[in-house]
């Protein structure tokens, strides 16, 4: 690649949706009500765990901070992305582009090491059921949540490094809707070989070890359903899971599509349109999913309700 063709950008052009031209307002008004939901949903369901008592649990503790975690990083993007969508003002300063990048990557990675955390707490409820509300203390809880944000945090600087190291682009145009590593780096002039692999390697790494401990926390979940001898027993216990199951899996699978592969930047229609469904769709379905599956949460909503329009 020619020398003359790298400059230092100031700000960055965001393509999104363009080649979509005929689609721009039913899509800025689908995602304006996917957000909607998002925002509602969350922040409802924080307020719920918050003022209803007998929400007062671990569980819900660790399903607060994953609804706070899936507004904000839901908030990163949309509203950036709507704007840019209903104005076809499509630019953004280079400090924009990478806070957005750092706050978006920070949010990102503590939802893969809540789940982690929610799937250790399954196994205490489950398997350890007289200990569970003293092995799961306040002190351990706050240590548990203290601990993915700080993981989100440092592993999110190191990538920010990775962009920020980049000297200057051969152009300032991205094929995305918001700010990630992977379109960044495709817009190098530099050979950035070594950024992606750090970067596969720090997502793998994240990956695999939240994998991990859902997998062994749920092999012993499942060791301990199989050996009740109550159906009774063993259905409420599979209910208790089935919705944390069902987040593990759309969640993790769209973040191994995108960033635990080699040149994960090439693929950019097929990652744009995997990235709606994380940063859009996803933060919207989980507090659906824990309150549509979830007796608790139906009979606190009710309880709250009554009280409210009494």
């Amino acid at each position: 690649m020619g020398q003359e063709n790298c400059t230092i950008v100031t700000e960055f052009i965001l393509l999104g949706f363009s080649d979509v031209p005929e689609l721009r307002v039913f899509l800025s008004l689908l995602f304006l009500l996917i957000y909607g939901v998002t925002f509602v949903a969350n922040l409802g369901m924080i307020v719920l765990i918050q003022v209803s008592s007998r929400l007062h649990t671990p569980m819900y503790f660790f399903l607060s901070h994953l609804s706070f975690v899936d507004f904000c990083y839901s908030t990163i993007i949309v509203p950036k992305m709507l704007y840019n969508m209903l104005n076809m003002e499509r630019t953004i300063s280079f400090l924009g582009c990478m806070v957005q990048f750092y706050l978006f990557c920070t949010c990102a990675i503590t939802d893969v090491f809540l789940l982690a955390v929610m799937a250790y707490d399954r196994f205490l409820a489950i398997c350890s059921p007289l200990l569970y509300m003293v092995s799961m203390s306040q002190k351990l809880r706050m240590l548990l949540v203290s601990g993915c944000y700080l993981c989100g945090t440092v592993f999110s600087l190191i990538h920010l490094c990775l962009a920020l190291e980049i000297p200057s682009y051969r152009s300032n145009v991205i094929d995305h809707f918001f700010c990630d590593l992977p379109p960044i780096l495709n817009l190098a002039c530099c050979d950035v070989s070594i950024n992606e692999l750090i970067g596969v390697i720090m997502a793998t790494s994240s990956e695999i070890t939240s994998i991990v401990i859902i997998l062994t926390s749920y092999l012993f979940i499942l060791i301990t359903i199989l050996r009740m001898c109550s159906a009774e027993g063993r259905l409420k216990a599979f209910s208790t899971c089935a919705s944390h199951l069902t987040a593990i899996v759309v969640f993790h699978g769209t973040i191994f599509v995108i960033y635990c592969r080699p040149g994960s930047g090439n693929g950019m229609r097929t990652d744009k349109v995997t990235s709606v469904f994380y940063t859009v769709v996803i933060p919207m379905l989980n507090p659906l999913i824990y309150s549509l599956r979830n007796k608790d949460v139906k009979g606190a909503f009710r309880l709250v309700g009554s009280k409210i329009f009494s």
